[in-house]
């Protein structure tokens, strides 16, 4: 049986239910050790605390960046109970063991957030607090370490039932959740440093983040999962605000981030934009006059896959356009704010998530992390935008002003399609997305195919394929992509190029009557 705990020290930052928790240890007989502002929070609380210089014999100096690095505190944290020269160790240098540690850290992360200076950011870098959360934390069958107060009222519960005593189970849980907490905060100062001039990918990469939710499950129900923030500003779906509808599940949060990354290429455009994700491709995008309008035209591009899908806008939802999409069964509808008319629409599917945007919906540059068997492949995140690139015409006919606007439109849905991607697009909209094949000329098969069959399901006397661009996220290696574009309709291509076959591939555009772009830039997206 472990000992009762007679001191704990509490140094923390977030002062989150201090007060109440630090009563109830007082009431289980436990003293106080506390530094700076914590102590002061405590004292004016009316309750007994002892300042941690008291316990040190030496003041707090440089601005408080030294008050605990002393043996007085990391001795009475890692000795370790039972052993006799640890005992002896203490008693010569007159040390008295602490049994429970509080410490939420420096607000390093919030300051990230904010966008804090360079001087305030480093001032926000924690030293003593992670030191003497990994003393306790590697003594924790002695020592009880709480980082997160969360978890105030389990522990002094604990204490209140066992005589100041916590079980070792709760201690291990603890202590795991500790070191997980510096490790997260350490990865956050990494990174950090790392983007100020530092190689964003070095010998040793650190990762973290905060657990935002438990997830029922994962992509299946035998999977386990949960959603985590990562360190600095909260962007895209780790920044949006939930209104209604059934908690997010693993797939849902997977697509809706494939549905903002792709709707972020038309952020700051002139006009609203709805891009329509199923299973993390899109399969419709538009932009229109008025956001009704876009959604209409992104949803006839496939809305026999829209059925049970994403829906992501660039402008507040509107009465207008929510009543048109609760007509389909949609799982998630994000926007950036959404009227009171709107959310009063919506309210009638009580199942269906709406999620409004706290900025942008992708922002930054970022790192890109994927597990790879047992290691990380990680790389910067593909933020190149067609309007940044040089575009070369290639072939003997330019494309026209509204091809190219098309052209353009085209080559940013590509690059959120899983590869080999091959999307036709006309008047602002895609009308046909092959996606994720082996082959590129299935793709383009496949989207044509489905397209002639949506256009006669609808009734048109010709298919909405036919005088629309396509554009390729990588070269055609062969001609047989290209011809089976022209096959379906297409006037224009627009594609990265270096192919060994570009001369051959030029010649069949040629003799296609095609304009052909190159973009120089390739789009893979696996």
């Amino acid at each position: 049986m472990s000992e009762p705990i007679r001191r704990a020290l509490l140094s923390v930052s977030d002062k989150t239910g201090l007060v109440a928790f630090a009563a109830r240890l007082v009431s289980c007989g436990i003293e106080l050790i506390s530094t700076g502002g914590t102590a002061r929070a405590l004292a004016d609380a009316g309750l007994p605390v002892t300042e941690v210089s008291s316990v040190t014999g030496f003041p707090e100096i440089m601005d408080g960046r030294v008050k605990t690095l002393h043996p007085a505190i990391h001795g009475g944290l890692l000795a370790v109970r039972g052993n006799p020269e640890h005992q002896a160790a203490l008693a010569a240098h007159d040390i008295r063991p602490i049994g429970l540690l509080v410490v939420n850290l420096y607000p390093f992360e919030q300051a990230l957030a904010r966008g804090a200076s360079w001087e305030e950011t480093i001032e926000n870098i924690d030293v003593g607090g992670p030191a003497m959360i990994r003393a306790a934390a590697k003594n924790h069958d002695s020592v009880t370490v709480i980082v997160d107060p969360a978890d105030y009222g389990a522990v002094a519960d604990e204490l209140a039932a066992d005589a100041g005593r916590t079980a070792g189970a709760t201690r291990r849980r603890l202590a795991s959740k500790a070191f997980a907490r510096t490790a997260s905060y350490d990865a956050a100062i990494s990174t950090w440093l790392a983007g100020h001039g530092g190689e964003k990918l070095g010998p040793v990469f650190a990762t973290g983040g905060t657990r935002l939710e438990a997830l029922r499950y994962g992509e299946n129900p035998h999977q386990q999962a949960a959603f985590y923030k990562g360190p600095g500003k909260s962007f895209g779906i780790a920044a949006a605000r939930q209104l209604q509808g059934k908690a997010l599940s693993f797939n849902n949060i997977n697509d809706t981030d494939a549905a903002l990354e792709c709707l972020a290429e038309f952020e700051g455009g002139d006009q609203p934009a709805c891009v329509i994700v199923k299973h993390a491709n899109p399969c419709g995008v538009a932009t229109g006059s008025t956001l009704v309008e876009a959604y209409r035209k992104a949803l006839a591009c496939d809305p026999v896959s829209a059925f049970g899908g994403i829906i992501a806008v660039n402008r507040p939802l509107d009465a207008a356009t929510a009543a048109d999409i609760i007509e389909l069964f949609t799982e998630v509808i994000v926007a950036p704010a959404a009227d009171a008319a709107a959310v009063a629409a919506v309210a009638g599917k009580k199942n269906l998530r709406l999620l409004v945007l706290d900025g942008a919906p992708v922002s930054g540059e970022g790192l890109a992390v994927k597990s790879a068997g047992s290691g990380l492949l990680v790389q910067t995140r593909d933020t190149m935008s067609v309007s940044a690139m040089t575009l070369r015409t290639v072939t003997r006919r330019q494309p026209t002003e509204a091809e190219m606007s098309d052209l353009r439109f085209a080559f940013r849905v590509a690059k959120h399609v899983k590869s080999n991607a091959i999307v036709y697009a006309r008047d602002g909209a895609t009308v046909a997305i092959g996606a994720g094949q082996m082959s590129r000329v299935d793709s383009a098969r496949i989207a044509a195919r489905k397209n002639e069959e949506l256009s006669r399901a609808a009734g048109l006397a010709v298919p909405s394929i036919r005088g629309s661009v396509v554009a390729s996220d990588a070269f055609f290696p062969f001609a047989d992509g290209l011809l089976q574009a022209a096959e379906a309709g297409a006037t224009a291509v627009i594609q990265p190029g270096g192919s060994l076959r570009d001369d051959e591939i030029i010649r069949a555009a040629d003799d296609a009557g095609l304009a052909m772009v190159f973009t120089g830039i390739r789009h893979f997206r696996h």
